[in-house]
């Protein structure tokens, strides 16, 4: 993976962990703002008008003591922060829908480099599930992908220790002071010795159950691929499917049988159009043409992209606050039906998203809380 040309200070980290950390800023509003105002420490300056114009009480900005604190948190845990556009940041993680900002990551940095196929799996697996998903992993591995997984028990659990010397790459629900399940806590330091361990989170972040969602879509956002090894019907294991789809992953399952409810999901994946797999060589014939095309990542640094200078006035925020619902729209309707510039529109979601009313979706949808 080339070298992007970013390199931020510690000064633009610090505003770049307030920014991330304050509240109702996920990754896609930091993008938003970090475009729309030229860089971190503007935006921050900008967040108190733009949660009063979008009718929102006072926003809690991250404090800059508060950034510092955990700033040294990570050093002292052996961790590095890597922001979004730098050299060492993952190439497909960057060009997905919402990439984080910032990544928390112990380990073997130069990992991150590499071709990476995750195999995700049902925690609860059966016997046969855990070998395949062994071997799997150790002949991938043997190839020369870096496999990633969740570190959860059962299935993610025998990819990383299949794939522990040649590098795996684990990624948290939490921080790294909080890894889940605790008693992964050795695994979890044996993949730092020769791979990584990683996180979007504060480094004290205790996981809670919608943490995991998010974290199933770097899983899939880092990977070429995803091999489903089992998966019940309703299973986060099929959440990372799904995201790797609209990410536009490809989807490999392993099939299972149908008496076994822990192959539901797997084999309703290979009825909607997975791709079958049942040794590696399945997985590599079907990558190796993806893998061989340049991932197109953004060179320009955030903090350099010129501000918008839209400014809404009353009867266009007007108009467009009533264009919106419950039931998401899509950006791009918005600025049609509302007869507003999509600077304006952009503005004004802006607005109402840091007031906290505003849900952002894929696809660039977006509808009122």
């Amino acid at each position: 993976m080339s070298d992007r040309g970013l390199k931020l200070t510690d000064e633009q980290k610090l505003d770049w962990l307030r920014l991330i950390r304050s509240d109702n800023i996920g990754p896609r509003t930091f993008r938003e703002l970090v475009n729309h105002f030229g860089g971190a420490s503007e935006a921050l300056r900008a967040l108190p008008a733009l949660s009063k114009r979008g009718g929102g009480r006072d926003i809690r900005i991250f404090s800059r003591e508060d950034a510092a604190r955990e700033f040294a948190a990570v050093k002292a845990h052996g961790a590095t922060l890597i922001a979004l556009g730098e050299g060492l940041y993952p190439g497909r993680l960057a060009v997905i829908d919402d990439p984080p900002p910032l990544l928390v990551v112990r380990g073997k940095l130069d990992v991150l480099a590499q071709p990476m196929i995750a195999v995700v799996g049902s925690r609860n697996a059966s016997a046969a599930g855990v070998k395949f998903a062994e071997r799997i992993a150790r002949d991938l591995a043997d190839a020369g992908y870096i496999i990633v997984s969740g570190l959860a028990r059962g299935i993610d659990a025998a990819a990383h220790r299949a794939s522990l010397a040649s590098g795996t790459v684990a990624v948290l629900a939490g921080g790294h002071n909080h890894i889940y399940p605790a008693e992964h806590e050795g695994l979890a330091a044996d993949i730092v010795a020769n791979g990584v361990v990683l996180s979007e989170m504060p480094i004290d972040w205790e996981p809670r159950a919608r943490d995991f969602p998010r974290r199933n879509r770097l899983i899939s956002g880092l990977a070429a691929g995803v091999v489903v090894v089992e998966a019940a019907k309703r299973s986060g294991t099929l959440i990372t499917a799904r995201m790797a789809g609209e990410q536009g992953r490809e989807v490999f399952a392993v099939p299972g049988s149908p008496l076994d409810p822990r192959a539901e999901g797997t084999n309703g994946l290979l009825k909607q159009g997975a791709t079958l797999v049942t040794e590696a060589a399945d997985v590599i014939t079907a990558l190796e043409p993806i893998l061989d095309r340049p991932i197109e990542t953004p060179a320009q640094e955030p903090d350099q992209m010129p501000q918008s200078g839209a400014e809404p006035g009353e009867d266009e925020r007007t108009r467009i606050v009533s264009l919106l619902g419950p039931t998401p729209v899509t950006i791009d309707d918005l600025v049609r039906l509302s007869k507003c510039s999509p600077a304006i529109v952009r503005t004004v979601l802006l607005e109402l998203e840091i007031a906290g009313r505003l849900e952002r979706h894929g696809g660039s949808l977006v509808s009122l809380l």
